[in-house]
């Protein structure tokens, strides 16, 4: 690999720079540093709530760049960079058939905010992980006609790929549909998908695909591991991540990420 290529970082958030508890190493922060020094540029992307990423990454929330709400949404700091929402009449055409799958917990994302009608104990402690700012409401049509939406997430917790999507696939030419963890799946605008935002960054950037390194572990990361000449499963990525990578590395809870970035440091001294 000629990493001395590499301009831009990108890099998934849970199940590859996270750990398993959620957490960003301190290894990571002294990796920045110098990719940083060296002008390499760092975009985090995931499916999380932009509030939420940047809580994750506070030391350096004003230096990166971040893909949110599964690429319905691209910021640095407080400038939006990219911006796909979701028609309002589609969300409320689908949400009655969210609320008949068994299981299944609905999340409305907006810029600000996520929206939940859910009174599952269980299951709001475990979203305020993804979602920091968010509202518990009695009825999200009536927010989907007031709010602007970028995504829509469901929530079930043995396995959205089992028990979410085979209740929606017929949808999947009206919507896009993203299995994008063990758990969730993400409803989105057709155009949004990590690697449009990642595009978008490249060019605010100035960097080519050819420049660009990028980590991921599932279905979501599928377009922007696309839109990179350095594209890495993580050791626990889903087999079709694999499949699609051209190199993979340690797990999230081995340092994966980390790993290889310390490998990108050595090539630009």
């Amino acid at each position: 690999m000629n990493l001395e290529k590499v301009k831009l970082v990108v890099s998934d958030m849970d199940g590859t720079l996270l750990n398993s508890n959620g957490e960003v190493s301190n290894h990571f922060f002294e990796i920045f540093k110098k990719l940083k020094e060296k002008n390499i540029y760092f975009c985090a992307a995931s499916g999380r709530q932009y509030n939420s990423i940047v809580d994750k990454l506070a030391l350096i929330k004003n230096d990166i760049h971040v893909i949110a709400e599964n690429g319905a949404i691209a910021k640095k700091r407080n400038d939006i960079l990219l911006l796909n929402s979701l028609d309002a009449q589609k969300i409320i055409n689908i949400i009655p058939t969210l609320r008949k799958i068994h299981g299944a917990n609905i999340v409305l994302c907006s810029q600000d905010a996520a929206f939940i009608e859910s009174k599952d104990a269980r299951f709001i402690d475990l979203f305020q992980e993804y979602y920091h700012s968010f509202q518990v409401v009695d009825n999200l049509i009536e927010i989907a006609e007031s709010t602007t939406i970028l995504k829509i997430a469901v929530f079930h917790f043995t396995s959205s790929e089992e028990f979410i999507y085979p209740e929606i696939k017929h949808l999947k030419n009206d919507y896009l549909l993203k299995i994008s963890g063990q758990n969730w799946l993400d409803i989105s605008h057709e155009n949004a998908n990590k690697g449009n935002a990642l595009r978008a960054v490249q060019k605010i950037l100035n960097v080519t695909k050819e420049e660009t390194m990028v980590f991921g572990d599932y279905h979501n990361d599928i377009e922007m591991l696309q839109e990179a000449e350095f594209s890495f499963a993580m050791k626990n990525a889903h087999k079709d991540i694999k499949d699609i990578a051209k190199y993979t590395t340690e797990s999230n809870n081995n340092f994966g990420v980390e790993a290889i970035l310390d490998k990108l440091i050595i090539a630009n001294e």
